[in-house]
């Protein structure tokens, strides 16, 4: 078989189609490149307006979901979702359950500073007036009015039991007495039974009358003290409506469109009047409180407090990077005062759906998942249409701590998750809500199909990339290396990956070095040292193993010819670093039932996938050699120098290969490495790691020494999965290495054994100078003598009977 030509190894990028020498001359990209299936979910998702239309991003870390979708909200959301500003105030009616008032974006910010600046002038003007002399004097003779008025009253009685010989006493304030007198003095307890009968009952029935009268007197002192704080109270409220009238009509002027924020400039207006005291008192818990809160002293019951506001009316879109319960739903703050715990509504604070409400909220999946009671939160909040700011607590615990109840505010927003495909699946499986909360799936693609045009898209990203992170311009030169990059990352030379951060990182190690070097460009020269420096930098641990292959330690062989024994591929990851290395595959064969023996699976080293390769070898190896009579030959296979799990069917052609070379007795070529997996009829099928399998077996080729003649086979399907190191590309051009490409058994048996494998004949034979008719050779051989000896035994016995 011929080898494969260079320009199946690699497909360079041919410069002649750009139309640009530099990048400086492209316009940047506004999206991510290639993921037109998921910009077309994303627009369907955010032109829905009904509930539910929530979106999961599917797609493996680094394909830009997050930038297309910050990108497609910068530029398509939909204008038409009117953001708020969001506040709580204070409820004079129920101080546990603070109102929430909805404006306008930017309205919210004026209300409070409209508010803080009334609050302030209020805060030196009410103590400067009730405080001044005209108001004092008002007071004071108010006062004094129903102090005279208070004290007729009871002088009236007093008069009226002097008379009766009888004194009125005040014991406490609030608290009479009558005393019957004895001239000037009281009368004591023995002078009072002194007296005779008649006189001690006609004090008692005096004073019983007198009493009547005080106590009517009494209640009329009550009803003056309440006729006095009434009239104390309308000085106080007359005198705070001259202050405060005027300014609470313009604000309910200015904001006479929004009834909630005049009906709460009402109450305020009339709660002032009832708790005058606030402004009088100049406490230190109220200073002490604004302190440990953060907050300006200044009467915190008539403060707003702005939850969220908004500097314009463009459409919120929030990214939430640690959505944990209190930073996803809000929370309290608690501030502590003299030992204790204290909290009203200005200590509110937003969570990011309070933000994003009107908008949008970006955030990952797993994350969310990972955070306690916030799924489910996020659940009930999405159902429900409606944000309810709850303590954490009471979810954790049973005690009924007193906290806040905020009113709930209406919620309108859509979610966008990012997550990887097994987290949605297992949400899909186990979460039934999640279905109609999250009915749009933006599927986003690993690769994309390489073609001129695409090329030249390509070439636009990169050119936003570089705008993006202020890097050095590319020269088409630089564009056409990195393209190539992307297709080796892909696997395929007729695509291009899409995985955004592995182009972006090589891009910015590519500006380092022009840097380095004083360029004013990014060259490929530049682009390739960059690549050189990443591999260096993750290769310690495949350093280490082929120094293994040139010290002898590990036994590979490159040149000569071994009955049973192959070159087989396979591929090691070492913290996101792939790398081929060979492996040698042994076999033997013996008299026996025909079974295969796999090590690796006995000793339980061997994963499923591996055994089921090793189980369709054998069902190929029957299919050839015992179909009508059975095959008394058995064998065993294993990966020699093996000390840990094997898994995947890649080496499942190299162990028929070897069982082959055991059954015909035929050498292998060990200047030739292998790949490949088989199904039952013997077709070749690709595997993964082409490029790195083939770099690994040309590495060792390298160290023990070039013959010219050593090279690898592989799936003639891999072939356009081949970009290879320029390393092997050289040696190829030089003829000191080969790619050979198989599509059956058959061809790899040939070149790996140097003879034909051979055609079965109508009548079930195999030519005699082919691998398979020596191997049916041997098993014929082996019925004759297997007959031989059952006809000995045969007669045997029955000369004995």
């Amino acid at each position: 078989m011929k080898s494969l030509p260079l320009n199946q190894l690699y497909r360079t990028c041919d410069i002649k189609d750009f139309t640009f020498k530099t990048t400086r001359q492209l316009e940047p990209l506004e999206e991510i490149v290639g993921q037109n299936r998921a910009q077309e979910a994303v627009r369907f998702a955010l032109a829905m307006p009904h509930g539910g239309y929530n979106v999961y991003a599917v797609g493996r870390n680094g394909l830009g979901k997050r930038t297309t979708m910050l990108r497609y909200l910068e530029h398509y959301a939909d204008k038409e979702y009117e953001s708020y500003d969001w506040c709580y105030v204070a409820n004079f009616e129920e101080p546990r359950s603070p109102r929430v008032l909805r404006l306008p974006a930017g309205e919210g910010q004026t209300l409070k500073q409209d508010m803080d600046r009334l609050m302030i002038r209020l805060t030196q003007l009410i103590p400067q007036t009730f405080e001044g002399d005209n108001f004092l004097e008002r007071a004071e003779q108010l006062k004094n009015e129903y102090g005279r008025k208070q004290e007729d009253a009871l002088d009236k009685v007093a008069r009226q039991a002097k008379r009766k010989k009888v004194r009125l006493t005040v014991s406490t304030p609030g608290g009479y007495r009558l005393v019957a007198m004895n001239g000037d003095e009281p009368h004591t307890q023995e002078s009072f039974a002194a007296l005779t009968e008649e006189q001690r009952q006609s004090f008692e029935d005096e004073i019983n009358k007198l009493e009547k009268k005080l106590r009517a007197a009494v209640r009329k002192v009550a009803e003056l003290e309440q006729e006095y704080t009434d009239k104390q109270q309308a000085l106080n409220e007359e005198t705070l409506e001259s202050l405060t009238g005027h300014q609470f009509d313009e604000l309910v002027a200015k904001y006479k469109e929004y009834p909630q924020v005049v009906g709460y400039l009402e109450s305020v207006r009339k709660d002032m009047g009832d708790n005058l005291d606030i402004f009088l008192e100049d406490g230190d818990e109220q200073a002490a409180i604004a302190y440990a809160s953060l907050d300006r002293k200044m009467p915190r019951r008539y403060q707003i407090n702005l939850l969220v506001h908004h500097k314009n009316r463009d459409v919120p879109v929030i990214v939430e990077d640690n959505p944990n319960y209190h930073n996803l739903f809000g929370y309290v703050e608690n501030v502590t005062f003299k030992g204790t715990v204290f909290t009203d509504f200005s200590l509110i604070r937003p969570g990011s759906l309070h933000k994003a409400n009107g908008g949008y909220l970006l955030m990952d999946a797993i994350k969310v998942l990972e955070q306690p009671f916030v799924w489910d939160g996020l659940k009930r909040a999405l159902r429900s249409k409606s944000l309810q700011i709850n303590s954490l607590e009471r979810e954790l615990t049973l005690s009924g701590t007193i906290s806040l109840e905020p009113e709930a505010i209406p919620l309108n927003v859509k979610i966008v998750l990012f997550g990887d495909r097994e987290t949605w699946m297992l949400l899909q499986e186990y979460d039934p809500e999640f279905s109609e909360l999250f009915r749009i799936t933006a599927d986003f693609e690993n690769e994309m199909y390489r073609t001129p045009e695409s090329e030249q898209q390509y070439a636009k990203f990169i050119a936003s990339v570089v705008v993006d992170k202020k890097l050095l311009h590319c020269d088409r030169k630089a564009v056409a290396r990195v393209i190539e990059y992307s297709s080796r990352i892909a696997d395929h030379q007729e695509r291009l990956s899409l995985h955004a951060s592995d182009i972006a990182n090589l891009l910015r190690e590519s500006d380092f070095w022009a840097r380095q070097a004083g360029a004013r460009l990014i060259q490929a020269t530049h682009v390739e040292q960059a690549l050189t420096s990443a591999r260096y930098r993750s290769s310690r641990i495949r350093d280490h193993y082929f120094d293994s292959i040139r010290d002898g330690t590990t036994l590979v062989s490159t040149d000569g010819a071994r009955v049973g024994q192959v070159n087989a591929l396979s591929v090691l990851s070492a913290g996101g670093y792939e790398f081929g290395m060979p492996n040698r595959i042994t076999a033997t064969s013996y008299y026996g039932d025909g079974d295969v023996i796999d090590i690796e699976r006995d000793v339980k080293l061997g994963g499923n996938i591996h055994s089921k390769g090793v189980m369709i070898l054998t069902s190929w190896l029957t299919s050839r050699f015992a179909v009508t009579e059975p095959m008394h030959l058995s064998a065993s296979l294993t990966f020699e120098q093996n000390y840990g799990e094997v898994d995947g069917d890649s080496a499942s052609l190299a162990e028929l290969c070897a069982l082959v070379s055991s059954l015909s007795g035929k050498a292998v070529r060990q200047d030739l490495a292998i790949t490949g997996s088989i199904n039952q009829f013997g077709e070749v099928q690709p595997i993964g790691g082409a490029n790195e399998k083939i770099e690994g077996f040309f590495q060792a080729c390298e160290i023990k020494g070039f013959s010219g003649s050593q090279g690898v086979i592989l799936p003639a399907s891999n072939v356009q999965n081949l970009m290879l190191d320029a390393e092997v590309l050289a040696a190829v051009r030089q003829r000191k290495f080969s790619i050979y490409a198989v599509n059956t058994a058959e061809e790899a048996i040939g070149l790996l054994l140097g003879q034909s494998a051979g055609k079965v004949s109508a009548k079930g034979r195999y030519p005699a100078n082919t691998i398979f008719g020596a191997i049916q050779k041997r098993l014929e051989r082996m019925r004759d003598q297997e007959r031989q000896e059952a006809s000995g035994d045969k007669a045997a016995k029955e000369s004995s009977s």
